[in-house]
């Protein structure tokens, strides 16, 4: 079974639209759902890209439009050298290229260190922002537990690995795999695929050593555009500390949604969909 086959599985029942479109000069996939405001969902860092946004994605179609890419050099999209120097003209070519306008930017994890970078220098781009479980919004330190599973799960992605990062990454994985265990068996198995392959151990690696890397709070303080914190409140991997304290920083809301760690969009989706959607309507 194809790597794409594997995708689609992750896709079932949602109606969505998928392609490869020229991104900035990167062959970059993309799929889409829904109708209504422009809401870009970019994923963290994750081997299998935009389908692990598929659990909320189905709860989101009915309000918006949701966009989800795979960043370059995970997912189905191919690689570049450096997604750190090459992201925010890929960003906005993706805009432009998908026709979004000011979209209501949703950035998880490692991505959203790229995310607000981008936001510092160009706000007018973005309707609103949320930076979801951040770790460079603040002073983070990796925890030891999770560079072991993680290191592990790179050199060997097997089902074991696989099941020693999850663990960590979510609340109650077993609870999490039982909301739909057709997806979760699919997600697993398109993850530990992609996370074989050179290129995406490439991306992955530089990812972390970027995604982590704090961004000053004098430049998120040149961030214009509003501004939303979302996490999860038990987050074993960004603790949520980052975010009570970028929150008290910066002035930003900060919302927390309770029975999950790092992944509310897959282990809540439902109170993570009415929560962004509280969010995107939020008058401005």
């Amino acid at each position: 079974m194809g790597s794409c086959t594997v995708r689609e599985e992750m896709l079932t029942g949602l109606a969505a639209t998928t392609e490869t479109i020229d991104v900035a000069g990167v062959a970059t996939g993309v799929w889409e759902v829904g109708a209504g405001p422009p809401l870009l969902l970019l994923h963290g860092g994750i081997e299998c890209g935009g389908a692990m946004w598929a659990p909320a994605a189905r709860r989101l179609a009915d309000g918006y439009r949701v966009v989800v890419p795979d960043l370059p050099g995970l997912g189905e999209s191919e690689p570049v050298d450096r997604l750190d120097r090459s992201f925010d003209r890929w960003l906005v070519d993706l805009m432009a290229v998908t026709g979004l306008g000011r979209p209501t930017l949703v950035a998880h994890s490692l991505v959203g260190g790229l995310a607000a970078r981008f936001a510092t220098r160009r706000s007018e781009a973005l309707a609103h922002l949320v930076l979801y479980g951040v770790p460079a919004v603040g002073r983070y330190r990796m925890p030891v537990r999770l560079r072991y599973a993680g290191l592990r799960f790179s050199i060997r992605p097997t089902v074991a690995n696989a099941e020693r990062l999850d663990r960590f990454a979510l609340l109650d994985l077993d609870a999490t795999r039982r909301l739909d265990p057709a997806w979760f068996a699919a997600f697993d198995a398109y993850t530990r695929r992609q996370a074989g392959l050179a290129h995406v151990k490439k991306t992955m690696n530089r990812l972390l050593a970027a995604g982590t890397k704090q961004v000053p709070g004098a430049d998120l303080d040149h961030i214009t555009t509003p501004t939303t914190l979302l996490w999860g409140r038990h987050d074993r991997m960004v603790p949520l500390s980052v975010g009570d304290e970028a929150a008290a920083r910066h002035g930003w809301p900060l919302h927390v949604i309770d029975g999950a760690a790092h992944a509310p969009h897959i282990e809540q989706p439902d109170m993570f969909a009415a929560t962004l959607a509280s969010i995107g309507t939020r008058p401005r």
